[in-house]
C-alpha cells in the first residue's frame, strides 16, 4: 500500500452522477493553486455535453473518452480520481491504461465487479415504463434528496447545473477484465454521512485493492462540503 503524490502531479478527476467536470471546481482550483495539473472532464450526455445525449452510452462509453484523454494528452504517472459513479469508470479505465496511471482514488465511490450493475448496489427501483435515454430526479426532490446537505448558495448553483444521467450507466453491467487482481497504489475515502454506496461497499474495494482508508465526516458531495481536506487526501496528506 502506497501514498501521496510527487512534487507536481497530474490528477484526473471524473464526475458521478448528475453531475459534470464542474462538480470539481472548489478541489481543482485548489491542486492547481499547488501548481499541479488537472483534467475535469465530463462525460458524454451530461452536463454541458448533454446534447450528445444518445442510445448506446454506458460506462464503457465513459471509460473510452478517459482513456483516449489520457492518450491524446499523452498523461503519464496519472492520479486518476473517481466520486460516486465516476468509480466504475476510473476502474476500467485504469485497467486500460495502467501504464498511464500512478495511482487510483475513489471518493466516496461505487466501485463494482465484473457483471455488476450500479442500480444493484444502490438498490433503486428500474424506471417505470419504457426505459428514457438519462434520468434525474426532478428539482425539488434534489433539494431535498440528493443535495440537501448543502448550504443554500452551493445548493442554488449545483441546482442550476445538474443534469439528467445516461441510464445505460446504471442497466448495463460494468465490464472488467483483471483489475481487481492487479496491484494498485490506491486510496479509498468514505463519507460517513452518506445514504449510498454506503460502508460495506467501501471496505469492499479497500479490502480488495489493499487501499489506503481514509474517512471524511460528511456527505457524499465532499468536493463540495470540505473541499480543503478532500484535496488534502488526494495529495496524499492523512
Amino acid at each position: 500500500m502506497q501514498c501521496g503524490v510527487t512534487l507536481m502531479s497530474t490528477f484526473v478527476l471524473i464526475h458521478g452522477s448528475y453531475q459534470g467536470g464542474w462538480i470539481w471546481q472548489p478541489v481543482a482550483a485548489r491542486l492547481r493553486a499547488q501548481g499541479h495539473t488537472v483534467f475535469t472532464p465530463t462525460m458524454q450526455g451530461c452536463a454541458e455535453r448533454r446534447h450528445a445525449l444518445r442510445p448506446g452510452i454506458d460506462t464503457t462509453t465513459f471509460v473510452n473518452e478517459v482513456a483516449d484523454l489520457l492518450f491524446f494528452e499523452d498523461l503519464r504517472d496519472v492520479v486518476l480520481v473517481g466520486t460516486s459513479s465516476g468509480g466504475m469508470v476510473v476502474c476500467g479505465v485504469a485497467e486500460r491504461m495502467r501504464h498511464r496511471v500512478a495511482r487510483i482514488v475513489l471518493v466516496d465511490a461505487l466501485a463494482l465487479f465484473n457483471g455488476e450493475r450500479s442500480r444493484d448496489i444502490t438498490k433503486r427501483p428500474a424506471p417505470a415504463g419504457p426505459m428514457p435515454l438519462a434520468a434525474a430526479p426532478s428539482r425539488e426532490e434534489a433539494a431535498i434528496g440528493l443535495f440537501a446537505e448543502l448550504d443554500p448558495a452551493t445548493l442554488a448553483w449545483v441546482l442550476d447545473r445538474y443534469t439528467p444521467h445516461p441510464v445505460g450507466t446504471s442497466e448495463i453491467p460494468v465490464k472488467l477484465g483483471d483489475f481487481w487482481d492487479m496491484d494498485w497504489n490506491a486510496t479509498v475515502i468514505w463519507c460517513r454521512q452518506a445514504v449510498h454506496p454506503g460502508e460495506a461497499h467501501q471496505r469492499r474495494a479497500a479490502a480488495r485493492l489493499n487501499a489506503a482508508w481514509f474517512e471524511l465526516d460528511t456527505g457524499h458531495y465532499p468536493m463540495l462540503t470540505t473541499p480543503d481536506a478532500l484535496t488534502a487526501l488526494l495529495l496524499g496528506g492523512a
